[in-house]
């Protein structure tokens, strides 16, 4: 007579292992890590007035996000979720088969035993919106909830938008970021 005996493992798919991160940024239980992408671009400020005077405000990253083999995975931009009525929404769309998932920011985490001073903070983000490529692709049609994790640079700039002829003014600040995309088994 022979048996299996089956111990719960952590989730990962292709040696894809969840990382660490602070509390307040946690996957909901359930969820499993599917696919990691290394980003590297920059996060796009504009100047623009801002309450009594002038701020820098983000309006799209532009990286590219790799697989641990260097190869690209996804790009990753902010575009309108039709889903939403045109919300603007952090976009990912798969490099090979063209599916798309638009997500919201849920928690951010400034902490310091993780994030690195000067960088952009670490997000939980949560699926808005999915899309097949139009052949079909659905890579990222399985997303239910994405970190990025490790960020290098990224944060605005700490000048250059403190006067009236200083609006529209663009700065392209260089970052890095790994992110996890998260699958929750029982919504497929």
């Amino acid at each position: 007579m022979a048996f299996t005996l089956s111990l719960p493992q952590a989730a990962h798919a292709d040696g894809v292992t969840p990382p660490r991160a602070p509390a307040d940024i946690q996957v909901e239980p359930g969820n499993e890590l599917f696919l990691e992408g290394h980003g590297v671009g920059t996060q796009n400020y504009i100047c623009l007035p801002s309450g009594s005077g002038f701020a820098w405000t983000l309006f799209t990253p532009e990286a590219t996000l790799l697989d641990r083999y260097a190869r690209q995975i996804t790009t990753h931009f902010f575009s309108p979720n039709p889903y939403e009525k045109g919300t603007v929404r952090a976009t990912w769309e798969h490099s090979r088969d063209t599916s798309t998932v638009w997500a919201m920011v849920i928690q951010q985490s400034i902490d310091a035993n993780f994030v690195e001073q000067g960088a952009i903070p670490w997000l939980l983000l949560k699926k808005a919106g999915v899309r097949e490529g139009p052949t079909g692709g659905d890579t990222l049609t399985a997303t239910s909830f994405i970190q990025r994790l490790n960020t290098h640079g990224g944060s605005a700039p700490s000048s250059g938008c403190g006067a009236l002829g200083d609006v529209g003014k663009k700065a392209f600040v260089p970052y890095s970021a790994d992110y996890f995309f998260y699958t929750n088994p029982s919504d497929r």
